[in-house]
């Protein structure tokens, strides 16, 4: 497979000839009421006397190719005066229009969508901007996604109500999550980290489906999300959101940012939450969501100095998080590790440190250098039941990269160094699971751009592991125009990962399953690593039907395993984890519509259907708790804002979920070897915000206001110590509607 890839890659070089050509650069804002600059969306950008038009992009940037006919470039935007530049260097910077008439104050209004499909961009790419994750009661990144379709949410288990994400059927293990494109939520944080990352602090997600580029790390299978911090030069002075919903959580989240110099500014962003009220509504004696408290706070630096072409980034981050759960009679002072009644505390402490620093060649704008660095500690203290569970991961991550042109602008390359190590310290029952994982990487990556038709990223990485060992990471992105406003995508690769078994599974220690990992003779675990190929094709179209823009989007993704960890529950009262024998893929399809019925009223709508198959000891399976379809469909609605900023906004989202397997239970009479299926379900969002002014904000809405609810989400939990005790098996909520209220205050 290695050696197809490699001669389809240097064949496609080979026939790309290396023109004059090169790409112009620049970015296009305006000011908001005389202060604030904002990027236009969607601003023409042409050749004087030439027909070639490109179009900004949600950040306001544009490449264009150079062009025989003429050197001056025309900037057009509705309501704006068109600008036109005589072109004498590639990168042209910030250019600012001007409205054609000066009013007293003009406002800007950013009317494009906030979930972003670029046709320029080789690589299927979802961006999800800050206004999206106002529509919904966004509190943390685990729940930054119930108002668009881009990655699956699910209840991890019916004790902690922890949110999972998952996309193209598989968890987010499979997944690359990094934060400013520095891997984040990963090992010790597996389970929680997402929980770990406040919605208020982002700008934006990335959210990247099918294998990742080289850049970026080896052990991307099914995508990657990464998040981009609020950045202190563009942010708002100070920020401050309330939040409480009828289950006695609250929430704090604030920023505040300010200029020390005029090249230098720091930002303090702030996030608290707790949890107060016992709350069991199915009356089965178990708390139906946790009693928490959390402290979080991240203090961010940010230089520029664009005339030196110097840019860097520091930030560090603090969080204490704790977490109760287990039956509403359990106190920890009496009862823990006892069998008097059964319960469960986590205490998580996470130090982070990271730094970026870029610099930009005054005299060759396509030309940089960047240095990634981060220092992570993460300690977890936790137990369930009769059961303990500690881990402490200190991990440092160091990545050099150099970008450059081969000939023109068209031709660029990325090549670069990376360093990993992970210091585990971890007891199962008291029992050490120690090691230590370390691992450094060369790449290469190769872009051709021509936006008019053809577009291609090519990239090879190899790694030295010392429990992985040397293994080659290729990778293969392809995109091409075929007609007027469509591109069609494909891509190949490989990831190779070690699965960290038990920290990826802690809901399973929800349960009395006994644990039996079976040796393979691995480094891991006794384990042998997890190896994937992934391949997609996808296909977007954007067109004008009665003078709105409709967005639509086919896509298939297919990853195969040569070999992988399989976490298997389908024997009752156990879980094994064991090496692949046989065969295991997942099939993902999905078909995305967005259009604008009407001025300011939006629809998006999502189906997906999935196939996940792995062969198991019992035989061939479909992954547990994994809906074969999903249906997902958001209306929302805007007013037209006021001079003074009034506005009202209206949103709301409905999720549908097909049957889902359930594995096979003692307690079940009427399931057969391969377990039952659960029920189909629809849950059903909305929320309205009221905008008084420019500065003050609030909203008030509900999550499952049909209440639907598992029943019995919790198996013989009359008799938690018992053997049959199961609380892993959920698959809808556990909470019927959710009623929540908040303010938003941001000064500028």
């Amino acid at each position: 497979m290695k050696s197809v890839l490699f001669l389809i890659s240097f064949i496609i070089i080979g026939l790309i000839p290396v023109q004059a050509q090169i790409q112009i650069q620049g970015t296009v804002m305006a000011y908001n009421h005389g202060q604030t600059l904002l990027p236009l969306s969607g601003a023409e950008v042409f050749w004087l006397d030439d027909k070639h038009t490109v179009l900004t992009d949600i950040h306001g940037r544009f490449n264009i190719l150079t062009s025989e006919a003429s050197s001056k470039l025309v900037v057009h935007y509705p309501n704006f005066r068109n600008d036109t530049l005589l072109v004498n260097r590639p990168n042209l910077g910030l250019l600012i229009l001007k409205p054609e008439i000066e009013l007293q104050e003009v406002i800007v209004s950013r009317d494009n969508s906030s979930i972003q499909r670029s046709l320029f961009d080789v690589q299927n790419v979802v961006t999800v901007d800050s206004r999206e994750m106002l529509k919904a009661a966004c509190c943390n990144l685990s729940e930054s996604f119930e108002t668009n379709p881009a990655v699956d949410v699910n209840i991890a288990d019916a004790i902690t109500g922890t949110k999972q994400i998952q996309m193209l059927g598989l968890h987010s293990p499979y997944l690359l999550i990094t934060q400013d494109n520095i891997p984040s939520t990963r090992g010790a944080s597996s389970a929680q980290g997402l929980s770990f990352i406040p919605g208020n602090w982002i700008e934006s997600i990335q959210i990247t489906k099918g294998m990742g580029s080289v850049v970026n790390g080896y052990e991307s299978i099914s995508g990657q999300i990464n998040t981009t911090l609020r950045q202190p030069h563009t942010d708002q002075q100070l920020f401050l959101n309330l939040y409480a919903n009828n289950f006695a959580r609250f929430e704090l989240n604030s920023r505040w940012n300010t200029f020390v110099t005029n090249k230098l500014s720091t930002g303090i962003f702030l996030h608290a939450n707790s949890r107060t009220a016992k709350v069991d509504n199915n009356k089965d004696g178990f708390l139906d969501t946790p009693l928490s408290q959390q402290i979080n706070i991240l203090n961010r630096w940010q230089y520029g100095d664009p005339k030196k072409g110097w840019i860097s980034f520091l930030n560090w981050q603090y969080l204490r998080d704790h977490k109760q759960t287990g039956e509403i009679h359990f106190s920890p002072k009496t009862d823990k590790l006892s069998t008097k009644h059964w319960g469960s505390e986590h205490d998580s402490d996470r130090f982070d440190i990271s730094s970026k620093l870029g610099y930009v060649f005054p005299d060759l704008p396509y030309q940089s250098i960047g240095l990634q660095m981060a220092y992570t500690f993460h300690k977890q203290d936790a137990y369930y039941g009769l059961r303990t569970y500690d881990i402490q991961q200190s991990s440092f991550y160091g990545n050099i990269i150099f970008s450059s042109i081969i000939g023109s602008t068209m031709h660029k390359y990325k090549t670069g160094l990376s360093f990993m190590v992970d210091n585990y310290k971890e007891r199962l029952n008291s029992v050490p699971l120690d090691r230590v994982d370390n691992a450094m990487g060369a790449y290469f990556e190769y872009s051709f751009t021509d936006l008019d038709k053809f577009s291609m990223v090519t990239g090879l990485r190899f790694d030295i592991h010392n429990r992985l060992h040397g293994f080659f990471s290729p990778r293969l992105h392809l995109r091409y125009a075929i007609w007027e406003k469509a591109a069609i995508r494909a891509s190949i690769g490989r990831g190779k990962r070690s699965a960290n078994i038990v920290a990826e599974n802690q809901k399973l220690f929800n349960s009395s399953r006994q644990i039996r990992i079976e040796d393979s003779n691995g480094s891991t675990y006794g384990l042998q690593p997890e190896i994937a190929w992934n391949y997609g094709l996808s296909f977007t179209q954007k067109l004008y039907l009665n003078k709105q823009l409709m967005v639509f989007s086919v896509d298939f993704y297919r990853t195969q395993f040569e070999n992988q960890v399989i976490v298997d529950w389908e024997t009752p009262d156990e879980v094994s984890f064991y090496n692949l024998e046989g065969k295991s893929y997942s099939n993902s399809f999905q078909i995305d519509l967005s259009y604008e019925l009407i001025q300011n009223l939006q629809l998006r709508a999502t189906y997906k259907a999935y196939q996940v198959k792995a062969d198991y000891k019992t035989g061939k399976q479909d992954k547990p708790l994994q809906p074969k379809q999903r249906f997902f469909a958001n209306v929302s609605y805007q007013t037209v804002r006021s001079p003074i900023g009034r506005q009202w906004r209206f949103d709301s989202t409905i999720h549908w979920q097909s049957k889902q397997r359930i594995p096979r239970s003692d307690l079940d009479p009427f399931t057969s070897s391969s377990g039952s299926y659960s029920s189909s379900y629809a849950l059903l969002n909305a929320q309205v915000t009221r905008v008084l002014s420019n500065t003050f904000e609030f909203y008030i809405g509900g999550e499952n206001i049909t209440n639907y609810t598992q029943n019995d989400p919790i198996v013989a939990a009359d008799d938690p110590f018992g053997p049959h005790f199961d609380a892993s098996m959920n698959y809808a909520p556990v909470l019927p509607g959710v009623y929540y209220i908040g303010i938003r205050y941001k000064l500028n």
